[in-house]
């Protein structure tokens, strides 16, 4: 018997609620380093978009295990806002813990990370990947056992001279940086939002590129 009839005929259980309530439940992880230094660098800015949604939803983050976390409720959707606070090359045991915590399926993940490889500013929404080489990606795909995960990546450029990679990524933006950032991050939270009221494929085609 399907679902719906069963839920009609009031055969419905108490199971079946529960895994309709999870589909409508989406961890979104933004990935950072704990740390008033660290707070306005290029590395940082999974905690700077999540903050600026938060701020814009008059919310504030608890700190609780391995993370500051908050839920958002949009359109019948529950959004759970997670910032680790295990540092940045540890985030994968936080993100495999408030997955399963919130009983949150793995399709319903969105981790929001800094991106070399992509011009400043430049948004890209995938379902799976590589690493790439980013610590945080590296511990994650090491603690869930997959690549299969979705990723907002938010472009930080690659304008370091050779050997300073460190020291830029870990740098503060630049004014011309800073001029334009509160529209990207505008920009980033719709995408966010997108992705748990219109699905990855709709969303990837909206807001990929630009």
């Amino acid at each position: 018997m399907c679902r719906l009839l069963k839920k009609w005929l009031g055969f419905g259980n108490k199971t079946d609620q529960n895994e309709e309530d999870n589909m409508k439940k989406f961890l979104i992880v933004g990935l950072g380093n704990i740390g008033e230094k660290y707070a306005n660098t290029r590395h940082n800015i999974g905690f700077k978009i999540l903050d600026y949604l938060a701020n814009k939803e008059a919310i504030s983050f608890e700190t609780l295990k391995l993370g500051d976390v908050v839920s958002l409720k949009i359109k019948g959707r529950t959004l759970v806002l997670m910032k680790p606070n295990t540092f940045m090359n540890l985030s994968g045991k936080a993100v495999k813990y408030w997955l399963e915590k919130e009983k949150v399926p793995l399709e319903n993940l969105l981790v929001v990370t800094d991106d070399l490889n992509l011009p400043f500013g430049t948004l890209r929404l995938k379902t799976k990947g590589s690493d790439g080489g980013h610590n945080g990606l590296k511990d994650i795909q090491d603690k869930l056992q997959t690549t299969k995960y979705n990723r907002f990546r938010f472009g930080i450029s690659d304008s370091f001279s050779k050997g300073r990679q460190v020291d830029y990524v870990l740098g503060e933006w630049n004014d011309d940086e800073n001029s334009k950032l509160d529209e990207r991050l505008n920009v980033s939270v719709e995408l966010i939002k997108s992705f748990a009221l219109a699905g990855v494929n709709n969303t990837m085609n909206q807001f990929n590129g630009k």
